[in-house]
């Protein structure tokens, strides 16, 4: 997606220079391609501004149908290129192979055939019926036997503390309106799951205080893209002192583009900052059975054996991810926060879910045994496998990248491709990806602080990845047969919009 103006510069910590031969081991496969040290006036923060871009709209609209209208204009257009030509293999060979959405394709088999088995084709009246706003009973009820044991909650989750929205897009934006006052924000470590900036802002006019982090490792204990709480100290006493209060921190886990795992430690770390500051915590789960390498363990912050502040957690899961099902739109909210739990479900009457839906997910969700034997098994093995592939490709083409081992994208390293190493020029090898048929996001989407990272999405079956990566390779290589400069009218800002 495009990024928001913001109101302070910030100079790039990328610069020439030679590969990096480092082994990281986990933390980077063949290191960072650069490493600088930061300009001693280079701001480790931004708070973003989207009044600055608006200066005039559609008559037809209102001032808030012209943002939102903006957003759309600017935020979609890789993936609405990539609808318009999608690749299918007999009736458009030459169209766009999607490796930039973050979606889990190996797995349509499985959840046909237990979506299609008779448990999940029931009717009754109350499913064709208005419900509780907050979803129904039986399936807040599921939900929270759910999350509790794939949580590993010290207690029992509570049924009533269970809120059902139709995504979490649709969560975001329930939070930021009711946490917090139009032109408040809350703070972001980057690069990030770079459509929230929108899901915050359409409704809530809530903005992002951007918490930069970059690739430089600075000893044996650190790794590439790391937060701290010092860089969320910094962050937030440096939007205090323009004039802009933070409500609340954001945080992905596992993280989007990069992939990390925050451990407990960490975890507890962030929470104590936010309880110091009376900070909301909302966190992001959607990937957390997405965890493919045995080694890479994964906590929930419903798992720790205390919340700090339990009244400001608030965490979010949805099957989008972890079960491969965007199309269903589902997502739930867990907070101990009665109040919050009120406000958001009053918005389920404009983000509700279908009755036939929820007895659906009930049912999927309460068949432990298929999950826990059929599908995990079998989904982290085919995510294992395309992983090591794109890997493998990766590495071939001498590329860096982030060797993690949970989600369904690996964040690599193409600054070499860039001479200067500047956005406009991270933003033309997006498009000579998108014009050799291949659709990545790239790290101004993420609002990535050094320009040329690149997130490649790998869940996808083995013949679309190969010919994805094949088409990657040809524009690496300079055999692509696309105009190495587009005309000034497509030199805009690409937003390969990340989902």
């Amino acid at each position: 997606m495009s990024t928001l103006p913001q109101k302070e510069s910030r100079a790039s910590t990328a610069c020439p220079g030679p590969a990096s031969t480092q082994d990281l081991g986990s933390s980077c496969d063949n290191g960072p391609e650069r490493e600088c040290s930061r300009k001693p006036d280079q701001k480790l923060y931004a708070v973003g501004d989207a009044s600055a871009i608006f200066s005039s709209g559609s008559s037809y609209l209102s001032s808030r149908g012209s943002i939102i209208k903006w957003f759309w204009d600017s935020a979609q257009e890789g993936y609405r290129t990539y609808h318009m030509d999608k690749y299918d293999e007999d009736k458009n060979p030459s169209g766009i192979i999607n490796l930039g959405t973050s979606e889990n394709k190996l797995c349509f088999d499985l959840l046909s055939r237990r979506l299609s088995q008779s448990d999940m084709l029931q009717i009754e009246p109350s499913l064709l019926q208005y419900a509780d706003w907050r979803g129904h009973q039986f399936l807040r009820e599921e939900l929270a036997k759910f999350l509790s044991f794939y949580c590993k909650s010290p207690a029992p989750l509570k049924p009533e503390n269970v809120v059902v929205l139709n995504g979490c897009t649709s969560l975001f934006s329930a939070l930021a309106t009711v946490l917090c006052e139009a032109g408040e924000a809350f703070l972001i470590p980057t690069p990030y799951y770079g459509a929230i900036t929108e899901h915050v802002y359409v409704y809530g006019k809530v903005r992002l205080v951007y918490v930069y982090l970059d690739s430089k490792v600075t000893g044996p204990d650190t790794r590439p893209f790391q937060l701290t709480v010092e860089k969320l100290e910094i962050a937030l006493q440096g939007a205090h002192s323009e004039g802009v209060k933070v409500k609340g921190l954001i945080l992905i886990n596992p993280q989007n583009p990069l992939g990390d795992i925050y451990s407990p430690g960490e975890l507890q770390e962030y929470l104590e900052f936010a309880k110091r500051h009376k900070l909301h915590v909302v966190m992001d789960e959607v990937y957390m059975l997405s965890v493919f390498e045995e080694s890479a363990a994964y906590s929930s912050v419903l798992g720790l054996e205390r919340l700090p502040d339990p009244q400001r957690t608030h965490v979010m899961w949805s099957t989008s991810k972890d079960f491969g099902m965007s199309g269903v739109r589902f997502g739930t909210l867990y907070t101990e926060n009665q109040d919050v739990a009120v406000a958001v479900a009053t918005l389920c009457c404009y983000h509700g879910l279908s009755g036939l839906v929820q007895y659906q997910l009930a049912q999927l969700l309460r068949d432990h045994d298929w999950i826990n034997q059929v599908y995990l098994p079998e989904n982290h093995a085919r995510l294992k496998a395309a992983h090591t592939y794109v890997s493998e490709e990766l590495r071939a083409l001498r590329i860096p990248f982030l060797n993690r081992g949970a989600g369904f994208f690996i964040w690599a390293d193409l600054r070499k491709y860039l001479s200067k190493g500047t956005f406009e020029e991270e933003m033309l090898l997006w498009r000579r990806f998108l014009d050799n048929k291949v659709l990545l996001s790239s790290g101004k989407a993420f609002e990535c602080i050094e320009p040329g990272w690149f997130r490649f999405i790998f869940a996808d079956n083995a013949h679309q990845l190969r010919l994805g990566m094949q088409r990657v390779r040809q524009v690496l290589e300079g055999k692509s047969q696309v105009a190495e400069d587009p005309p000034s009218s497509q030199t805009q800002e690409p937003s390969s919009q990340p989902r």
